[in-house]
């Protein structure tokens, strides 16, 4: 089950408010817990026990490193929990990729086996292992009651797309927070736009995407030079559209019943350089490995030769936590090196206009690498990029693909922007004196969430309807 679907937004969801809201106060975390519980087993029920004994496991670990007294015994737990977690996502997640380079090697096992992947097991592991760290570290309280800590490693509004949460930020609020009226409104409103950001924007991209560069056939091959660098461009837009609405829907679903999660996605695409993209993209992943990787292992306060191995460490991990899949990897080891020479070569000496052109570049092709699992595939699309092709440098395809979609790239630029929030916040502070502001802000705060739930509805009914394509120039 998945956010952006009529299962979700007109039975599961509706169901569970309606539920939460009748449920007496002392209820309403077992009433969440039951509908995580439920959201989770959609997508395969069995995996909801190994969700339930990694919580498990966890809960008893932390327990025994807050109620030890011996560095050796807690050292000991935390190294049992690492080794348990870490080892169970490597199974499911990378047994097959390992399986199949030794193959190559080696030319066993003759058959690889197929281990279909848990949803979310990357988010609720990392989370479960943020935690037991940060009751080692002294950083909170261990959970003594084991139902608290499954409902908060199994909360349904971000256990399957992020943002990654820890303990720390939610562990007042499992049993102790209010709503408040304003809060509901901002979370209904939030999760109305990141609704509309993946069923109109990201779908409309991820369609004009896999028209121009499709993955696998053909097609890829026999593409004009301009087909993929359009092509790259709606992905671009896809991707970030993508994984931010799904941000977007998770914080607003946790504030309409009085979670705070924090931001996960800062108008990434705004960034100055490659190192101020990464504090914009993907906030609670980057913020792990920093704090989880790369400060244990000495961070910048070490040697030049020191330094180097940690960012390896940190961009290989990250690429290897994408995906199973070689080219994953070379994404992150791709950002790795780019970030060294913004340290050492480029040194901040670039305008920052400059600075902005050349890391949208940089991430740009990032997401080349990101897109394709095949590396002739990815040849095939970095050689025609550059004229390899014998598709020419324009075709009517790619004209009438851009012409279908121009008006939809427009608003694309405008959604990767940070113009809409300051609008609305120059409207919220004439609104204080001026009496058509607050209008424009009474009526825009009464329109815009029914209006994206609407637009969203009908481009759901649609599948892959894209409203923009009526906007041609």
């Amino acid at each position: 089950m998945v956010f952006s679907s009529f299962v979700f937004l007109f039975v599961f969801l509706a169901l569970h408010l309606l539920a939460y809201r009748l449920a007496p106060a002392q209820h309403k975390n077992k009433v969440l817990l039951i509908s995580s519980l439920i959201f989770y087993a959609w997508g395969g029920p069995v995996y909801v026990f190994l969700l339930a004994g990694e919580t498990a496991l966890c809960w008893f670990l932390a327990l025994v490193i807050e109620h030890s007294k011996s560095p050796g015994q807690r050292k000991a737990a935390l190294v049992a929990m690492c080794v348990g977690m870490l080892g169970l996502l490597a199974y499911f997640k990378y047994t097959g990729f390992l399986l199949g380079i030794v193959q190559g090697i080696f030319g066993v096992p003759h058959d690889i086996p197929n281990i279909v992947l848990p949803i979310g097991i990357s988010f609720y592991t990392f989370q479960l292992i943020s935690y037991v760290c940060d009751v080692y570290r002294g950083n909170v309280e261990a959970q003594p009651t084991y139902w608290k800590l499954l409902l908060y490693s199994s909360l349904f509004h971000q256990c399957i797309a992020g943002p990654i949460v820890r303990y720390e930020t939610v562990a007042g609020e499992i049993d102790h927070r209010r709503i408040r009226k304003a809060e509901v409104y901002y979370g209904v409103r939030r999760f109305c736009v990141g609704l509309a950001k993946k069923t109109l924007l990201a779908n409309a991209f991820a369609s004009a995407a896999d028209t121009l560069v499709p993955i696998g056939g053909d097609a890829l091959a026999a593409q004009a030079v301009t087909g993929y660098w359009l092509g790259m461009l709606c992905y671009m837009f896809q991707i970030y559209l993508d994984f931010s609405a799904y941000s977007d829907m998770a914080i607003g679903l946790g504030r309409m019943i009085g979670f705070h999660y924090l931001e996960n996605f800062d108008h990434p695409y705004m960034a100055s350089s490659v190192q101020d993209f990464w504090r914009r993209w993907h906030i609670s992943l980057s913020s792990f490995f920093r704090d989880y990787v790369y400060i244990p292992l000495g961070g910048s306060r070490c040697s030049t030769i020191c330094y180097v191995r940690n960012m390896a460490v940190v961009w290989f991990l990250t690429g290897l936590w994408h995906g199973a899949s070689w080219n994953y990897i070379l994404w992150g080891l791709y950002f790795f090196v780019l970030l060294l020479l913004e340290r050492f070569v480029i040194r901040g000496r670039l305008p920052k206009v400059a600075g902005h052109a050349c890391a949208l570049l940089a991430v740009y092709f990032g997401w080349v690498l990101f897109r394709f699992e095949s590396f002739s595939e990815l040849a095939t699309v970095i050689a025609g990029m550059f004229g390899a092709t014998p598709g020419g440098f324009w075709s009517l395809s790619v004209h009438t693909v851009f012409m279908q979609n121009v008006f939809l790239i427009i608003v694309g630029v405008i959604a990767c922007t940070n113009l809409g929030t300051a609008i609305r916040q120059f409207l919220l502070v004439r609104a204080r004196n001026v009496q058509w502001a607050c209008t424009a802000v009474t009526v825009l705060d009464a329109v815009t969430p029914p209006l994206l739930l609407a637009l969203s509805t009908i481009a759901l009914a649609g599948a892959s309807y894209n409203p923009f394509i009526y906007f041609q120039f």
